[in-house]
């Protein structure tokens, strides 16, 4: 499942949902928590977070505050106001989505 397609158009509201139940996170963060989270099956690579973080930065959704950590400057992403109305609008989205397709695989089950 890494590379679906499902997952792919879902990228944004994972990364929304992360930040929201946290204060901040940087990049290589995120990709460690989704891959634990999901103990594997979905694993986010650089050249799809790193555009999508900067996508959502430049939308306003986003706000970085860098940091130098072990003489390295670390990037951490927090949502901004803009950004916690567009979690909760992504967040119901997607289980729109998931009740909509749940419906069709059951009915589809049940005309068997």
């Amino acid at each position: 499942m890494a590379n679906s397609n499902l997952y792919k158009g879902s990228l944004v509201t994972i990364i929304l949902k992360l930040l929201n139940e946290g204060d901040k996170m940087y990049g290589y963060e995120i990709t460690q928590k989704v891959k634990d989270m999901t103990n594997g099956e979905l694993q986010i690579t650089e050249g799809a977070l790193y555009p999508a973080l900067h996508k959502l930065e430049a939308e306003g959704v986003l706000e970085v505050e860098v940091k130098k950590v072990d003489n390295r400057l670390r990037k951490y992403y927090m949502l901004t106001k803009k950004g916690n109305k567009e979690t909760v609008s992504k967040l119901q989205e997607l289980e729109d989505y998931i009740k909509t397709m749940q419906n069709l695989l059951n009915s589809e089950l049940s005309m068997r």
